[in-house]
């Protein structure tokens, strides 16, 4: 392997960490923004610290390279550059693809792209044996099932809202007496997707009764916390301003949780072509330096500085009107849906779950509520990505004649 494609692997690396920002950001920050409770220019550079901080900080230091579940690294066994070459591929697939959703300001998996191009990949390299079906079938029914779980989420959640606390003297009593339980369970929440079967918790070797035990003080501390700091800070108890505070930290928590998850797209098979480059071999996970994980997550990083507002516009001020209880209600459902099937092991894809909530906000409203043109639109972009990132793959890798 040459040290051109080595530069060349690590600056699509970049680009695709780039489009990961542009993208992305709309699942952690659109919500508070179209309701108006941060600015772009606040959500831009709240979403870039923390989302280059959950990349660097906690992003896992040990990856699949290639995604087995799609395609076997066994497939390569003693053709290290073809196998260099299909992660290649596949990253750079996976980003021009993210890069025209983008472009068109529509919110899109990457995740499913990185899948859709590793079976066009793997289709080029051994015909269609080499793809895990079943797991393609997986990804295809999370389109329906992660926005409506999520979305149902979000509908209960905000008619509870809205009738716990109408915009009354009434609601403004209640908003005092029981926002500490809305607190509480936020944290909860928070703290049980960084302790329960990640690998934090796993290194603390805390069994899972300890987890729950752990996150209920945890949360309790940070109730007694911010209760006290809105009691000294807010005056007024409208539902709307209280909602504020906790939208905010959800997005905030959303942002940090994505840079440590969704870093593994660009940076892991970027980790397997050093690895080859490197040691001339490459197994079905590696250990991926800090600063390939620094070059992911500044990526990400200048992704949204740069192009996040695209996206950001479409889901938080384009499908339906956003307030900040709606918004809060979107962004802890979008959240719990997550954690939920991520522990369950189940395929999802945050921005189907942010998009799902958002739709099932409006509809709370009534169907004229929604914008049902945007929506179809973005539906089209979910289905399309899988066979349109693999047509990439395909005549990518075909073409490495040219390169290798």
């Amino acid at each position: 392997m040459s040290i051109y494609f080595l530069a060349a692997a690590i600056a699509v690396g970049f680009y695709m960490a780039w489009n990961i920002g542009a993208n992305d950001t709309a699942n952690s920050m659109a919500p508070a923004c179209g309701a108006g409770a941060i600015t772009f220019k606040q959500a831009v550079i709240i979403a870039g610290i923390l989302e280059f901080a959950g990349a660097y900080f906690v992003g896992t230091h040990v990856t699949q390279t290639i995604r087995a579940e799609i395609i076997s690294p066994e497939s390569f066994i003693g053709q290290p550059q073809v196998m260099a070459f299909a992660l290649f591929a596949a990253i750079l697939a996976a980003a021009l693809w993210v890069f025209m959703a983008t472009w068109r300001s529509m919110p899109v998996s990457t995740t499913h792209s990185i899948v859709g191009a590793l079976t066009g990949v793997g289709i080029a390299a051994g015909g269609t044996s080499m793809i895990a079906w079943d797991r393609i079938g997986h990804i295809v029914i999370s389109w329906v099932s992660s926005p409506l779980f999520s979305g149902i989420l979000a509908f209960a959640l905000f008619k509870l809202i809205s009738i716990s606390f109408p915009p009354t003297a009434i609601g403004k009593k209640r908003v005092k007496k029981y926002f500490p339980a809305f607190i509480f369970v936020t944290f909860y929440i928070i703290f049980l997707s960084f302790l329960f079967k990640t690998p934090l918790g796993e290194n603390l070797q805390l069994s899972d009764s300890y987890v729950f035990s752990i996150a209920a003080l945890l949360s309790l501390a940070a109730t007694i916390f911010i209760s006290a700091l809105i009691k000294w800070k807010v005056k007024n108890y409208d539902p709307e301003n209280i909602f504020r505070l906790l939208q905010i930290i959800t997005a905030c928590y959303v942002a940090f949780a994505h840079g440590a998850n969704d870093v593994a797209n660009a940076v892991g098979p970027l980790a397997g072509i050093l690895s080859i480059y490197e040691h001339g071999y490459i197994g079905a996970a590696v250990e991926v330096p800090g600063y390939v994980l620094a070059i992911g997550g500044f990526g990400i990083s200048l992704g949204i500085f740069t192009w996040g507002y695209k996206v950001i516009k479409t889901v938080g001020c384009s499908i339906t009107e956003l307030t900040n209880t709606r918004g809060f209600s979107i962004t802890f459902s979008a959240a719990t849906s997550v954690i939920i099937a991520s522990k369950m092991g189940l395929p999802v894809s945050t921005t189907h779950a942010v998009v799902g909530a958002v739709v099932g906000i409006g509809l709370a409203r009534g169907l004229e509520a929604v914008d049902f043109r945007v929506l179809n639109r973005i539906f089209l972009a979910w289905v399309v990505t899988l066979p349109v990132a693999a047509v990439l793959g395909y005549l990518i890798f075909s073409a490495r004649g040219f390169f290798i």
